[in-house]
């Protein structure tokens, strides 16, 4: 599957290990929750970036207490029709402050694009390499928002204020 990762297609230097196989001593590995949150210390401790595969029908506050230890956290998009990794993103970057690799994985479409990155996704994992090639083209489509998101981008409203306080400064 192709990783877009900064408006490109990237390497992904993660494996995605089954539960049922076993960990390699080295290397960047992506676990599923039911793996990981049983014995987080002992996967964190092997040589190599870990991330986990959190599926969206669990509370992302169970992951809480490993985010700072956590190089990617993958959620799942079981259908194009299931949000709730949506909230999921939201959580981890605005409530939580979670500022590494937030992967989208599953049913992850060229149409939702802009709504992931406006959630916080900074990866995603398309089915096609036709919808990774029209990626960037999709990302650069729209530069302006109203709605405050967990990308860190000003609102129309923001810019609009920064501006007038700017002009009225001089």
């Amino acid at each position: 599957m192709p990783l877009v990762k900064g408006n490109t297609i990237a390497n992904d230097t993660f494996v995605s290990v089954a539960d049922d196989a076993e960990l390699p001593a080295g290397g960047d590995v992506l676990v599923s929750a039911a793996r990981f949150l049983p014995d987080p210390a002992a996967i964190l401790s092997r040589v190599g970036k870990v991330g986990v595969i959190w599926p969206n029908n669990r509370d992302v506050d169970d992951l809480v207490p490993h985010l700072d230890k956590l190089a990617a956290v993958a959620l799942v998009f079981p259908s194009f029709r299931d949000g709730r990794a949506y909230t999921q993103a939201r959580l981890l970057r605005e409530r939580h402050g979670y500022k590494s690799e937030l992967r989208a994985t599953g049913q992850v479409l060229r149409d939702q694009f802009v709504f992931m990155l406006r959630a916080g996704f900074d990866a995603f994992e398309v089915k096609k390499q036709s919808d990774a090639e029209a990626f960037a083209d999709v990302a650069k489509r729209y530069s302006v928002f109203y709605q405050p998101t967990g990308d860190g981008r000003a609102t129309a409203f923001r810019q609009r204020l920064a501006r007038h306080t700017e002009t009225a400064g001089s």
